[in-house]
C-alpha cells in the first residue's frame, strides 16, 4: 500500500497521462489503495489545476483530458530517456521544423533529469547513427543547450568562435535568439567587445558557457532575430537573392515557409504570389526545399537556380518514367 501521499499522486498523475480511460478499482488495484482514497486523490490532482474527467458507471473510470492550461507533466524513466535522445537528435542535425522552442525543451528536460538517466540519454545517442540526416554541419545537442539556457536566462555567454576565413577569437555577448535556417543554426546576439549586434553560425562555435552575469534585453534594430539574420548574409556577401512566383494565395505559402524566409507579396489576383528572400544555403538545397512545399511554382531569379531547379525536375521525370 501506498501510504506516502505526494508519492502516491505522482503515481496516479503518471497512469492517467496514458491515453485511455482507468476504472476506478484498476486505480485502487495499483496503488493499494481504496476507491474512496482513490476519489480523494483525484479531486487533489483536480485542485492542482490536472483536467480528470469522472465517467458514470458500476465502475467509474478516469481519464485526463485537454485543459485551457498545460500543468507540469509527469514522465516515467523510459518517457524521459526516449523524449531528451529524440531532442536530441533533432537538434544535433538542425532538422526543418526544430527550433529554438524544442532545444528550450531539451534544456529544461536535461537539467531536471537525475545523473543516471543523462548517462543513459548520453550513450543511447553515442550508440545509434540516424538513418537520414540533414547535409548541413552537425552540431553538439549541448551546445544548443547552454546557448538555449542563457537565451532564456538572459545570462552573458562567452565561447570560442571561428570565422568563415578561419580566424579564431573569443566572444562574450548577450544571447538575443537561435534561429534555424533548417540546414544550421545561428546565434543572434550582441557582441560587448565590439559594441554591436552580431549573428555567429553555432556550428562554428566551442566551448559555450554561461557567466552567470545577467543583463537587460536591448532593442535589436530589426525587431526581428530572422530578419536581422537575412539582412547579416546579405551584408557579408554569402548570400544571394531569390525570386520566386507561386501559384498559391501568399497566406498557404507562408504557412509552409520556414520563418527566416520571411513573407511572400500577395499579387493583385489574390490567388498567387511572389517571394524575394535572402538565402546562404546552397541552389541545389533550395530547389529541394521549394519542391517540398507542395505547391507549383516558378523560379525567376537567380539563373543558377533556375538551371537547377529544371535539371532536378529533369532528373526526377527520369526517374519516374523508370518505376
Amino acid at each position: 500500500m501506498t501510504t506516502d501521499t505526494p508519492a502516491r499522486l505522482l503515481t496516479l498523475l503518471s497512469l492517467l497521462q496514458t491515453p485511455r480511460e482507468w476504472p476506478g478499482g484498476e486505480l485502487a488495484d495499483r496503488l493499494g489503495v481504496s476507491r474512496r482514497t482513490v476519489r480523494r486523490d483525484i479531486d487533489r490532482l483536480r485542485e492542482l489545476g490536472y483536467p480528470v474527467q469522472a465517467t458514470m458507471g458500476a465502475d467509474g473510470g478516469y481519464r485526463l483530458v485537454a485543459g485551457k492550461a498545460m500543468p507540469p507533466l509527469v514522465l516515467d524513466d523510459e518517457e524521459a530517456v526516449a523524449i531528451a535522445v529524440g531532442l536530441r537528435a533533432g537538434a544535433g542535425h538542425a532538422v526543418e521544423g526544430v527550433d529554438e522552442a524544442s532545444v528550450r525543451a531539451l534544456a529544461k528536460l536535461e537539467q531536471v533529469l537525475p545523473s543516471r538517466l543523462r548517462h543513459r540519454v548520453a550513450t543511447l545517442q553515442a550508440a545509434t547513427t540516424p538513418l537520414i540526416s540533414g547535409d548541413g554541419p552537425s552540431i553538439a545537442p549541448e551546445t544548443l543547450t547552454v546557448m538555449a539556457s542563457a537565451v532564456a536566462g538572459r545570462e552573458r555567454l562567452r565561447f570560442a568562435y571561428r570565422a568563415g576565413d578561419g580566424t579564431e577569437s573569443r566572444r562574450v555577448t548577450e544571447p538575443y535568439r537561435l534561429v534555424s535556417t533548417g540546414r544550421r543554426w545561428y546565434l543572434v546576439a550582441y557582441d560587448l567587445d565590439r559594441e554591436d549586434w552580431r549573428t555567429f553560425r553555432v556550428d562554428r562555435v566551442s566551448g559555450p558557457s554561461a557567466t552567470g552575469a545577467r543583463f537587460a534585453p536591448r532593442e535589436l534594430p530589426t525587431g526581428s532575430a530572422a530578419e536581422y539574420l537575412r539582412r547579416s548574409m546579405q551584408r557579408h556577401g554569402d548570400s544571394y537573392e531569390i525570386v520566386v512566383a507561386f501559384d498559391a494565395p501568399a497566406e498557404v505559402v507562408a504557412a509552409r515557409l520556414p520563418q527566416w524566409l520571411g513573407e511572400p507579396e500577395a499579387a493583385d489576383d489574390g490567388a498567387s504570389c511572389v517571394l524575394r528572400a535572402t538565402v546562404s544555403d546552397a541552389v541545389e538545397w533550395m530547389a529541394l526545399r521549394l519542391a517540398m512545399l507542395d505547391v507549383d511554382f516558378r523560379v525567376r531569379e537567380p539563373v543558377e537556380l533556375v538551371e537547377c531547379v529544371r535539371g532536378l525536375g529533369a532528373r526526377l521525370a527520369r526517374a519516374a518514367e523508370g518505376a
